[in-house]
């Protein structure tokens, strides 16, 4: 009697705790289940077309469900087992068109990067030889080269195995020192090319305008690739302080101080402040003058005025006088 409540009362706690266990497994909904099958019956689909890339991203897609594994262990290890190899064909054949990177994800339609793929599948050491091959290929876009520079963020090394957690993963040195290596040369062309065009700072009012306009704006390029650099973008600063020095020298500055107050202000030197402040005082002391002229001008009228009115009114008393009004 005693073994068969004690064996009523283990049924009872087994069905009473399944409910429960089923409600802590994510994968046991309706949603997911659907979702799962959904998954596994457009891998049979894409293995029946024969797509690569339309493969590799179903592929993808089956070993993306956590779930997946529940409904079907074939579909996994299916994906598992050739997706490697898959994706590094469809790599290296976008690397023989040209194809190389593209902010733009893995694409059904086979328009997909080298990187992208190398990416997907999480070789780095790949994705960062092709991608910087397409940087060396395009030197002077820095879109490029930021995206480059940026490219660990997101990027996880493998599972360990004993926590089951990943380490955020840090591209070698050297992929980063040959990014340096061409911030660098851009950073050196643009300055020597702003070299030529200060040569116009000294010249006239005209060249002075277009001189300065292509100075700054390489100054500018140029500090952009300098803030890759171990030194930053001071060298540039520097600089466009001498230009602003360069000019003020000028036998014209209250015309030309507009374009060394636009170096100054780059520089972020504190002449700057000391001539808007002196722009400010000029442009009120010349406001005030002006003020001072009109009062004078308005003044001088007046009096004219006044005079032609006494004129007029003489004539016409003498006029009248004469015909005996």
């Amino acid at each position: 009697m005693r073994l068969t409540q004690v064996a009523v009362a283990h049924v009872l706690f087994i069905v009473l705790m399944a409910p429960a266990v089923h409600a802590d497994d994510p994968c046991m909904g309706d949603d997911e289940k659907k979702a799962a099958l959904s998954q596994s019956a457009a891998l049979q689909k894409a293995e029946q077309a024969g797509q690569p890339a339309a493969l590799f991203v179903a592929y993808m897609q089956i070993m993306a469900d956590d779930c997946m594994d529940r409904y079907d262990k074939n579909a996994v290890a299916r994906a598992k087992t050739n997706i490697p190899k898959l994706g590094r064909d469809l790599a290296q054949a976008a690397e023989a068109k040209g194809a190389l990177y593209s902010p733009d994800p893995v694409r059904a339609t086979g328009q997909t990067t080298a990187f992208r793929y190398y990416e997907a599948l999480r070789d780095y050491h790949e994705a960062n030889r092709v991608l910087l091959k397409a940087v060396q290929a395009k030197p002077d876009d820095l879109r490029m080269f930021e995206a480059a520079w940026n490219i660990d963020n997101g990027r996880y090394g493998p599972v360990d195995p004993a926590t089951g957690s990943r380490q955020p993963y840090s591209s070698p040195p050297a992929f980063r020192q040959e990014l340096v290596k061409m911030a660098s040369m851009n950073a050196d062309r643009l300055m020597k090319a702003e070299e030529r065009d200060a040569q116009g700072l000294t010249g006239n009012i005209g060249e002075l305008g277009k001189a300065s306009t292509q100075s700054i704006e390489k100054l500018r390029s140029a500090a952009l690739w300098m803030k890759y650099l171990p030194a930053g973008d001071r060298p540039a600063r520097d600089r466009a302080e001498q230009r602003g020095d360069t000019i003020m020298k000028r036998p014209d500055p209250s015309f030309t101080q507009g374009q060394a107050m636009m170096y100054y202000e780059f520089a972020g030197s504190p002449k700057a402040k000391d001539m808007a402040a002196q722009i400010k005082q000029n442009s009120e002391v010349s406001q005030r003058a002006i003020e001072k002229a009109g009062e004078s001008m308005k003044g001088m009228f007046n009096q004219k005025s006044e005079a032609e009115q006494k004129q007029f009114d003489k004539k016409k008393a003498d006029l009248e006088k004469e015909l005996g009004f």
